[in-house]
């Protein structure tokens, strides 16, 4: 196995020649005869990235190496692993055990699949204790975790401060806000969007159309009128995502059974929990896609279109609405797709819900890491103002430099750079032109605003393009900011973040819940409402047999006990 995961392992740190005339003219890093106030050690940190390629970023220009080890004394580096599964390389990889100075994963919360092979590994003493780590003299950023009310609660109880590990913390978890339900500047409105010019032509105003049933009946009015793309051919009226084919709750939220959480389980009338394969909405939905996909007006690829296909459908107006896209996606900067709205929840609810806080991946440290904390004292360094800077900003006088207020200013030959050739942009190698090496360690205690004056990079000297035109444009027509302070904040624990307290390393019912999702897809693509129905009842027993039930009253009994569970 370790001979198996050393092979896959792909180092790309040291060198990337940097072709824009911009760079080549950027002063060269200069040796210090002095140590920098940051100095942590001389010595090399390797990470080893468990997602994806995109994600784990893991080619970092020299000129930015040059200036961590400047400031820090630090060599760092990046591996990733060649693998189309995240979760299998993680699991591979802990198995293997040969791991470098510290890990990092996804862990958008304690019900990602992640979680069970991360606590096992944690309790068999695969993992340095953070918490003492956290606890030294000198940190700015991840001191903070310790301090009561900072965490969200199911970081704080599921994730790094288990009852059972008695204090200590083998998961480090990331994308934590430094303020709780925080507006954003710039906020990313998704959900289903319409063709404009077919809103207008019918006559469909924004948030009035509230079930699957008058969904589908405009998307049978959009096929009767016979609308057309950009090459003249017949759209679809309903499109995937603009990032491909996918599950998504917005075509048919009402038969979703789920709250914001997205998982699968949700009250009844009664007040009981239930699993969706036991609620009456699942076939519903089923024989709704039958119907969509008989009638055409859903693309037999709706699931399964690739994400280059989706974006030309989207740009081509190849769909009359489209299942998921945000505000501030370039296709629709000319404003050609507007939102339509979100449909009702299953329990007839459709106000916006915003998580107090909430978080994104994690890391730990492998007990075989030596001077453990000089890895800690490195990620608060990354996790700083100054190292964010050199993430987000990259190098002053190269990609910015500081105003009188201390805060950056982008170079507008930077932002044009980016605006006309992104793929050369990139090679500066900062968060701003979308690489995200600082990711991994850096990205928590989030508040740009505080930290840079300007909620995203450049926006402070970028004249307004139509993409931002648009978003600004989209927040006014949903009327965002009364949304907003309308909300309700939850703050609690998921159904899904019991699964390892409940059954602990055996994960069968984590692995029944994830065929669950794969046999949905199979009931969408069955041929009949029967041959949907046999998938159901063959997956409902699957479910039982491996624990649902006992599962749910291990919930309600926890509610009971004073937990609060979120939907």
């Amino acid at each position: 196995m370790k001979n198996i995961l050393k092979k896959a392992l792909v180092t790309l740190t040291a060198s990337m020649t940097l072709v824009s005339p911009l760079l080549t003219q950027a002063p060269a890093v200069l040796a210090q005869e002095t140590e920098s106030e940051n100095f942590i050690a001389d010595r090399t940190i390797t990470g080893l990235i468990f997602q994806s390629a995109g994600d784990a970023s893991v080619e970092i220009p020299q000129e930015i190496l040059d200036e961590i080890k400047r400031q820090t004394g630090v060599t760092f580096e990046l591996q990733t692993v060649t693998s189309d599964d995240s979760i299998t390389a993680l699991a591979a990889g802990l198995a293997a055990g040969d791991l470098p100075d510290f890990i990092a994963y996804y862990l958008n919360d304690s019900g990602r699949p992640e979680m069970q092979f991360l606590l096992k590994a944690a309790n068999e003493g695969q993992f340095h204790d953070l918490t003492p780590l956290m606890q030294q003299e000198g940190l700015e950023v991840y001191n903070k975790y310790l301090e009561e009310g900072y965490l969200p609660v199911d970081t704080q109880e599921n994730i790094m401060f288990r009852n059972e590990w008695g204090g200590a913390s083998y998961l480090m978890h990331m994308a934590i806000q430094r303020e709780g339900a925080q507006k954003p500047v710039n906020p990313q409105i998704g959900g289903l969007y319409i063709r404009s010019d077919i809103a207008e032509d019918l006559g469909v105003e924004y948030d009035e159309i509230n079930t699957s049933e008058e969904l589908h009946a405009l998307g049978q009015e959009i096929q009767a009128a016979g609308y057309t793309d950009d090459n003249g051919v017949p759209v679809t009226p309903f499109g995937p995502t603009v990032w491909g084919g996918s599950e998504r709750p917005w075509l048919y939220q009402d038969l979703m059974w789920t709250g914001s959480t997205g998982e699968p389980f949700m009250e009844d009338e009664e007040g009981n929990i239930l699993h969706e394969a036991q609620s009456p909405v699942l076939m519903e939905r089923v024989n709704q896609v039958h119907k969509y996909m008989a009638e055409g007006l859903m693309t037999q690829e709706y699931y399964t279109m690739n994400e280059t296909r989706a974006q030309e459908g989207v740009i081509n107006g190849s769909f009359g609405i489209v299942t998921d896209i945000h505000s501030y996606r370039p296709e629709i900067s000319d404003l050609s797709y507007i939102p339509l709205g979100d449909l009702q929840r299953a329990d007839g609810t459709d106000d916006m819900v915003v998580s107090y806080k909430s978080g994104y991946a994690g890391w730990s440290i492998p007990s075989t890491t030596e001077n453990p904390e000089e890895v800690m004292q490195f990620a608060d360094w990354m996790a700083s103002r100054e190292g964010k800077l050199l993430y987000f900003y990259g190098i002053e006088g190269r990609d910015y430099e500081l105003d009188e207020n201390g805060n950056p200013q982008v170079f507008p030959e930077v932002v044009e750079e980016f605006d006309t050739n992104p793929e050369l942009a990139k090679l500066r190698g900062f968060r701003g032109v979308r690489s995200f090496w600082g990711e991994h360690l850096g990205y928590t205690d989030m508040d740009n605003m505080a930290d840079f004056g300007e909620a995203n990079w450049g926006d402070n000297v970028r004249a307004e393009d139509e993409t931002d035109i648009a978003g600004k444009q989209i927040e006014e027509l949903v009327n965002y900011d009364e949304q907003f302070e309308n909300a309700r904040v939850e703050d609690g624990l998921s159904v899904q973040s019991y699964l390892f307290e409940f059954e602990g390393d055996e994960g069968t019912l984590a692995t029944a819940l994830a065929r669950y999702q794969e046999d949905v897809l199979r009931m969408y693509y069955a041929g009949s409402t029967e041959g949907a129905q046999q998938i159901l009842d063959e997956t409902l027993s699957n479910l039982e047999a491996a624990g649902l039930n006992e599962f749910i009253d291990f919930v309600e009994q926890k509610r009971a006990d004073g937990d609060v569970v979120r939907f």
